[in-house]
C-alpha cells in the first residue's frame, strides 16, 4: 500500500509525463509547419531576388500553399487524436491575419517592396513569439532571432535583401523546425 504522499508524487509524475507528451506532439506539428513555411518562404524570396516582377505572383502562391499545407498537416497528423475534425476558426484566423496585414501594408502604409520584405516576416514572428509564451520557448527563440536578423538586414543589407531574407526567414524556419524536432 502507498500512503497519500507517495500517491501525490506518483500523480505529479504522471501529470509531468502527460505535459511533456503534449508539448512533444505540439512541437512535432509545429516543426512540420515551420519546415513547410520555410521551404515556401525561401522559394518566394528567391523569386523576389531573381525575378522581382514575378514576386507579385509568387507571394500569393506562397500564402495559399502555406495555408493549404497547414490545413493538411492539421488534418492528417497521426499524433493528433482530433486532427480529423475541421475547425472553421483556423480559416478565420488566417483570413483575419492576412486582412490585417494587408490593411497595414496597402491601405495605411503603402509599403514598397523592401518594407514588405521586412514587415511580413516580423508580423509572422510576432505571433510565433506570442504563441511561445504559451506553448514553449522554442517558438520565442525562433521568433526573436528571425525578427532581429530581419531588422539587421533591413537596415544594413542593400540590394541583396531578398536573398538575405531567403536564408534568414526561410532558412530560419527550416532550421527552427528541425531544432524543434530534436527538443
Amino acid at each position: 500500500m502507498i500512503d497519500s504522499k507517495q500517491a501525490a508524487e506518483a500523480l505529479a509524475d504522471i501529470d509531468d509525463i502527460v505535459q511533456r507528451l503534449r508539448q512533444s506532439q505540439l512541437y512535432e506539428l509545429a516543426s512540420l509547419a515551420a519546415i513547410w513555411w520555410g521551404v515556401l518562404v525561401f522559394a518566394g524570396n528567391l523569386v523576389t531576388w531573381l525575378w522581382p516582377f514575378y514576386a507579385r505572383y509568387a507571394w500569393p502562391a506562397v500564402d495559399i500553399l502555406g495555408v493549404g499545407g497547414l490545413i493538411a498537416i492539421r488534418l492528417f497528423a497521426p499524433s493528433q487524436a482530433q486532427a480529423a475534425s475541421f475547425d472553421v476558426r483556423l480559416v478565420l484566423v488566417f483570413a483575419l491575419f492576412f486582412a490585417f496585414g494587408t490593411i497595414c501594408t496597402s491601405v495605411l502604409g503603402h509599403f514598397g517592396p523592401r518594407e514588405l520584405g521586412a514587415f511580413w516576416p516580423i508580423y509572422f514572428m510576432l505571433f510565433y513569439t506570442l504563441a511561445g509564451l504559451w506553448f514553449g520557448t522554442a517558438f520565442v527563440a525562433i521568433g526573436l532571432v528571425i525578427t532581429a536578423l530581419t531588422l539587421i538586414g533591413f537596415f544594413y543589407i542593400g540590394e541583396p535583401f531578398p536573398l538575405w531574407m531567403a536564408f534568414v526567414n526561410g532558412g530560419g524556419l527550416i532550421v527552427g523546425g528541425l531544432w524543434m524536432r530534436r527538443i
